[in-house]
């Protein structure tokens, strides 16, 4: 049986010390959960999940480092899959794109996260994840998005 995956997501003015970086990445191992940064400009975003215990604990964490308007947009709560999302773990065929389809190991690592942090370049990319995590429309909402 798979133990339910809490999530929560942090907004701050901007992300770009490695010192703290590096700080998040230890605590996120510590803590065995899976963060997602935005770094390297301005919003800086923070996804993570994991259990509950150790969801709360890493949040706890990156308040302690005292980041610039830090704002704990979405609390930890339990991650649903929104079913509205599913379509976007399958890209759209734009164009002469080629599709990608996602095979189930790909969709299984998307509902079952690997431990550690991983840090991406723009939000674009960043909401991309949320999609693939099928968390897009929560993601959209708590950065104030949508209504």
């Amino acid at each position: 049986m798979t133990s339910p995956v809490y999530h929560a997501l942090i907004r701050t003015h901007h992300i770009t010390s490695r010192k703290k970086v590096s700080t998040l990445k230890a605590a996120a191992e510590k803590y065995n959960v899976h963060a997602l940064l935005r770094s390297g400009g301005v919003p800086g975003v923070m996804y993570v999940e994991g259990s509950e215990e150790d969801v709360a604990a890493w949040v706890g964490s990156v308040h302690d480092l005292r980041y610039k308007d830090y704002q704990l947009v979405a609390r930890p709560e339990l991650r649903e899959v929104e079913e509205a999302e599913e379509d976007m773990r399958q890209p759209k065929n734009k164009g002469k794109e080629k599709t990608k389809q996602i095979t189930k190991t790909e969709e299984a690592a998307a509902d079952n996260p690997a431990r550690g942090l991983e840090e991406i370049d723009t939000v674009k990319e960043f909401a991309a994840v949320m999609g693939q995590k099928g968390v897009h429309g929560w993601f959209r909402k708590a950065m104030g998005y949508t209504s």
